[in-house]
């Protein structure tokens, strides 16, 4: 196990999981052993994936894709520049933490469900306006803002490739995600190994309340899914994305896409560090299926909402919640 700097204990170095941390039997996770899931759709950004990606999105909610021109070096840069900052002494961490009020970095006992701990560590703020966002993100470790920076830069790119895609498959007109989308929280998990897994969760079952979420999950699983009421295992394929559809894809589509309930379980071995990008419409964008989409057999499934009004309904999103409704200033347009 890691161990700060060599020298102190952290709180995941112990051989029995501390009851603060033990969900209830009905809340701990299920199919730990199960082999990972050979049925969710790998897709080649470089062949033509429209109908590939429509079908993963009614069928799954979430695929994986390659080739998709990131460069391997920004994604190893990202994910091990996450490691440094983790491994780095909890009093640094914390204490950056207290010089800004736009970014947040989430101990293990710094959230709780039911009075239980989550086990994981956190570190999440926002990337949009990227310019005026950088200087507000940990200075330490020194190359963290040059290199997640560049790591945004190229998961803008590709989250416009991807939804133009998507675009295409609805059948609405190009460009229509233009003015809806944007990378606007970063969100990376540090997730040590636990003594006893069944036990304990990384993440809760949720929803992500995005547009499109990207995931990279720096080649470890741990990601579940569900699918037909059965968690199933989510792989890491090398130098792949794990796409999925969120709630207001789900509304823009009238529910031809689904966002589907996901969680994250811990390894008794291995630590598995990831970052997940949530691809939002800007605050006070209104979300509504789209127009082509409605017509007489079809009737609009959703109401429409400002993206704020919604986040701010919708309280299952556990700690994610006051980072989106503070992810970017008011005066932000869609």
């Amino acid at each position: 196990m890691e161990m700060n700097e060599g020298k102190d204990l952290r709180w995941f170095d112990v051989k029995n999981v501390p009851e603060g941390y033990i969900f209830s039997k009905e809340n701990r996770p299920q199919n730990l052993d199960s082999p990972v899931s050979d049925s969710i759709p790998v897709i080649d950004l470089e062949k033509t994936p429209i109908e590939a990606i429509f079908k993963a999105s009614q069928e799954f909610g979430f695929f994986y894709v390659i080739n998709h021109g990131v460069p391997e070096k920004t994604t190893n840069d990202a994910i091990n520049v996450m490691k440094e900052f983790f491994n780095m002494p909890s009093k640094d961490r914390s204490g950056v933490v207290l010089n800004s009020k736009n970014w947040i970095y989430i101990n293990s006992t710094d959230f709780e469900k039911d009075g239980v701990y989550l086990w994981r560590e956190n570190l999440k703020h926002p990337c949009r306006p990227l310019e005026e966002c950088i200087p507000q993100w940990p200075q330490e470790p020194t190359r963290y803002q040059e290199i997640i920076a560049a790591y945004i830069v190229e998961i803008q790119k590709l989250s416009l490739r991807i939804l133009e895609m998507i675009c295409k498959g609805l059948g609405l007109d190009p460009g229509f995600f233009n003015g809806k989308s944007e990378v606007q929280i970063l969100s990376t998990g540090f997730y040590p190994p636990c003594p006893d897994p069944t036990l304990t969760l990384g993440i809760l079952a949720h929803q992500d309340p995005s547009l499109i979420t990207l995931l990279y999950q720096g080649g470890l699983a741990g990601l579940q899914v569900l699918k037909d009421g059965e968690w199933i295992n989510v792989g890491a394929i090398p130098n792949a994305f794990v796409v999925n559809i969120g709630n207001q894809l789900e509304i823009i589509s009238n529910g031809k896409f689904k966002s589907v309930l996901h969680r994250v379980v811990n390894s008794k071995h291995e630590t598995r560090r990831s970052i997940a990008t949530f691809v939002n419409p800007s605050l006070d964008c209104i979300i509504e299926p789209a127009k082509v989409l409605i017509n007489e057999l079809e009737p609009a499934r959703y109401e429409a909402s400002k993206y704020k009004d919604f986040i701010g309904r919708n309280k299952s999103f556990g700690d994610h919640t006051t980072a989106l409704l503070n992810a970017t200033p008011s005066d932000n347009q869609a």
